[in-house]
């Protein structure tokens, strides 16, 4: 018998909408409609109505955005 827990990777962190606007100063028609675009990452359905961004995606769009300007 294995004492040992086999290591996991990290589960992906998931951000919820009053994160999402704070972390990047838009608000939440202007992120869906860039989102339609393709100019923002796409939203994960956490169940019900309840949605949310990993944070990693939002993260690497910021950063994306900075090298552009």
């Amino acid at each position: 018998m294995n004492k040992f827990k086999q290591s996991q990777p990290p589960a992906e962190r998931v951000i919820r909408e009053a994160e999402c606007r704070q972390l990047t100063g838009i608000c939440r028609t202007t992120r869906y409609m860039m989102e339609k675009e393709g100019q923002f990452p796409a939203r994960r359905k956490l169940g019900g109505r309840a949605v949310g961004w990993l944070l990693s995606e939002v993260s690497e769009w910021q950063q994306s955005r900075c090298k552009a300007a």
